[in-house]
């Protein structure tokens, strides 16, 4: 009885969801294709994007769709990176690094589109963000809302007038930039 009422909360509340979908699992990159430069490799459960001398914009899309989820990760980067995690398509972005436009580092941040850019900045970033090691991001994808928690504090919840219902996840190298980016422990939740 506790566990059904339990879960008609949960149901109500939005926090109840689907199972986990751990990604990068099976060690290739089946049921992903990649758009712009081959950069992307996995290796020991580790997904890397490395860019060579060339500078060129590479983006590892989903060949799955998705509509409310949640994906949690750790990253690992260090110097000057642009990358970020595309939700649901290639206008709406949660960034990790610094900002080709800005010159800074706006890790958790919404890039929405060129005409938008940064219409929101995460707060309290520097404090919880360890430049060279292993940060846990969680993002929950909920309707038009971003919620993006960055190693256990939320830094974010932005309300996006240009979301898509549903789509891939894609996770970026950017162009005009020499860069390495690691992720791990890749899983999607389906909120609905």
């Amino acid at each position: 009885m506790k566990s059904h009422f339990l879960s008609a909360i949960l149901l109500l509340t939005g926090i109840a969801s689907g199972e986990p979908e751990k990604l990068f699992s099976s060690g290739n990159l089946d049921g992903w294709k990649t758009q712009g430069a081959s950069y992307w490799s996995i290796a020991d459960g580790v997904l890397t994007g490395e860019s060579d001398d060339k500078k060129q914009n590479s983006v590892l899309w989903s060949e799955k769709t998705y509509k409310d989820f949640t994906v949690e990760l750790e990253f690992r980067y260090s110097g000057d990176i642009d990358s970020g995690i595309f939700l649901r398509h290639e206008n709406e972005q949660i960034q990790i690094g610094v900002s080709r436009s800005l010159k800074r580092d706006m890790t958790g941040s919404p890039y929405i589109g060129s005409k938008r850019g940064y219409p929101q900045e995460a707060s309290g970033v520097k404090e919880v963000l360890k430049e060279g090691e292993w940060n846990r991001m969680k993002v929950v994808t909920k309707g038009n809302t971003y919620t993006v928690m960055l190693n256990g504090k939320q830094v974010i919840e932005y309300v996006s007038d240009t979301a898509k219902e549903s789509g891939p996840i894609g996770f970026q190298v950017h162009p005009g930039v020499k860069m390495k980016i690691e992720f791990r422990d890749v899983t999607v939740t389906p909120l609905d």
